[in-house]
């Protein structure tokens, strides 16, 4: 890790201009992505917006992390397939997979498996990423999508841009709210002092917009089994949003209770049950349901027979 410390000694433009003036090794991509994820300090505290205007006598910190190249390997990891062609592929992802290889996890993930399976994923989309379009958080189950092709990339990722995709989900949840269904407008950034959470930002705090729609599945006592259905798609967004309105998702070890529930949760009790988008050549809907994991409905049972 290395740290550059500055001094603004007169007057000068927005955050992420500043330093990739400031830092010519750094490109403005770059200064951004580390604003983002919250390795930038103004005065001593996190700053995740990068259009804030700096002032005069403002103290600067910014901590570069070291590069820690990773080599793709293909692994024969098991995949649990619901729909492919040579264009796409949708995998029901299982608890504890990580998408795509990261510092501490270089391999054992979804891309690992994915080389194994597509020997020519390498390019499509990214060096580290190949081929993946949208992520799941490594205990949320469910349905993802990838492209096999750039132009399927391309086209997949228009789509979640313009929120033609749609994305739903089951979770369960603490506690019993006291309407059937609503939405969740609120902005969501990294947490200003702990970079691996995410939290409710204002916007003009570099929050970025995040919308849920909820609706009330199944009430079991003091729990509840809820279809979440995504407008946005941020980091964390139904875990951040559920736990905002008092409704944390079962099993969560970040934004959750902590309440035992009897059943031992692999992570929180999250799945991505339906996803559902355009083909890229035919245009045709491809919609896919995954099916719940053995936790899951495990989880439903035990709270059905206590409710």
């Amino acid at each position: 890790m290395t740290t550059i410390n500055l001094l603004v000694q007169e007057k000068t433009d927005r955050l992420d201009r500043y330093l990739s003036a400031e830092i010519p090794d750094l490109s403005r991509s770059r200064v951004q992505q580390l604003i983002e994820q919250g390795y930038v300090f103004l005065n001593e505290q996190i700053c995740t917006s990068k259009k804030i205007n700096l002032k005069v006598g403002d103290r600067l910190s910014v901590e570069i992390p070291a590069v820690q190249p990773l080599e793709l390997v293909a692994q024969d990891i098991p995949l649990d397939i619901l729909y492919e062609d040579d264009q796409l592929l949708i995998l029901n992802k299982p608890a504890g997979l990580v998408v795509h290889p990261a510092p501490g996890h270089a391999d054992g993930t979804l891309v690992n498996a994915l080389l194994a399976h597509c020997p020519n994923l390498p390019g499509i989309g990214g060096v580290q990423r190949p081929g993946i379009v949208h992520r799941l958080d490594k205990d949320t189950t469910g349905a993802i999508a990838i492209a096999k092709t750039d132009i399927a990339y391309q086209h997949l990722q228009a789509q979640l841009q313009a929120k033609t995709a749609r994305r739903e989900y089951l979770g369960v949840v603490y506690g019993a709210p006291k309407t059937e269904r609503g939405t969740v407008d609120l902005p969501i950034g990294r947490h200003p002092q702990d970079r691996k959470k995410m939290a409710i930002i204002p916007v003009e705090q570099g929050g970025r917009t995040a919308i849920t729609h909820w609706q009330i599945q199944e009430r079991l006592g003091n729990f509840t089994l809820i279809h979440f259905q995504l407008e946005t798609g941020r980091t964390h967004q139904i875990r951040v949003h559920s736990a905002k309105i008092g409704h944390p998702i079962v099993g969560d070890p970040v934004y959750g209770s902590g309440r035992s529930v009897g059943v031992n949760l692999p992570g929180q009790a999250l799945h991505a049950w339906q996803l559902k988008l355009q083909h890229p050549i035919s245009g045709n809907w491809v919609e896919v349901t995954a099916p719940l994991p053995d936790t899951f409905i495990k989880l439903l049972e035990s709270l059905r027979r206590r409710s």
